[in-house]
């Protein structure tokens, strides 16, 4: 069983954008503008935000974090997202979801400019990567094909299941293991809640990607040998023996599992390290504009 280190990988990943705006900054170019709207305070979302703030220092990128509180009203935001559309100095915003319940997150998702939509919501970016065009990729999926490509993971011809059909995860990483490229070219299965049997099907999976968010739902008896297993699972388990009070728990029981596993994620420091450090490859290409001229 081989650990995939998320946090090795990713640092690996930001110096080399590090290196490349020290690049552009030298040549005379411009320095790449991540903006980022936070509404409320919830716990999550500040500690995500403030980790996508220092991964910019960390690359070297300018960033602007713009809060607003729970009451603000769905155009206040629509206008700040307007504005951002329309500054040329930032490259990419992304507007920290969830969004209080008076907000429809569809209308602030369809309303940011998608040559700026560097978390790859926007539905032009969603179409254009189901089809296998350029595009501004969902930051976690691009981060689980990153993991996969950097320790020569086998994927194609492999049965791939998709635990979870979410827009953010499940379902782009299912079409991402489907493309005609490495990695993809997978036999690909979409599970989730109102799929029969379950567990027989994860049983015929040479990889198995776990983004349920239901802690601990892979056990081994779901698992045959020598299976890869990516969890993406990040559930807050009340946990006494931690001082915050609880454990990040992922959606594989990873004592059990891990036995089995040719390759296994750890939750912390698998795939979460590597959501933020596509982001940031979304910003680089922003700045470069690379994708949308």
């Amino acid at each position: 069983m081989q650990l995939i280190d998320g946090k090795a990988v990713a640092a690996h990943i930001k110096q080399q954008i590090a290196q490349e705006v020290s690049d552009i900054k030298a040549a005379g170019g411009k320095t790449p503008h991540l903006a980022a709207i936070l509404v409320g305070h919830d716990g999550g979302s500040e500690t995500y935000v403030a980790n996508k703030v220092k991964a910019c220092a960390e690359c070297g990128f300018k960033s602007s974090l713009i809060r607003f509180e729970n009451d603000v009203t769905e155009q206040e935001l629509l206008d700040k997202v307007k504005e951002l559309n329309e500054d040329p100095d930032v490259d990419g915003f992304i507007v920290q979801l969830p969004l209080p319940k008076h907000i429809s997150e569809q209308k602030v998702t369809e309303a940011i400019d998608y040559r700026k939509d560097v978390d790859g919501f926007h539905p032009v970016n969603v179409g254009r990567m189901s089809i296998g065009l350029p595009c501004f990729l969902s930051a976690t999926p691009a981060g689980i094909i990153d993991l996969l490509a950097h320790y020569n993971i086998e994927t194609k011809g492999k049965h791939c299941v998709v635990l979870g059909r979410s827009n953010i995860v499940g379902k782009p990483v299912a079409s991402l293991m489907m493309q005609k490229a490495y990695p993809g070219n997978a036999t690909v299965t979409v599970c989730h809640s109102a799929t029969p049997n379950i567990k027989e099907i994860c049983l015929t999976a040479d990889i198995i990607i776990a983004a349920l968010g239901s802690p601990e739902f892979v056990t081994a008896d779901m698992v045959k040998d020598g299976a890869v297993l990516v969890d993406v699972g990040t559930t807050r388990v009340p946990n006494a023996n931690t001082k915050s009070g609880f454990k990040l728990t992922g959606d594989v029981k990873f004592d059990e599992v891990a036995p089995k596993c040719s390759f296994i994620t750890p939750v912390p420091g698998g795939v979460g390290p590597m959501t933020i450090c596509s982001l940031m490859k979304n910003t680089l290409l922003a700045g470069k504009k690379a994708i949308y001229k």
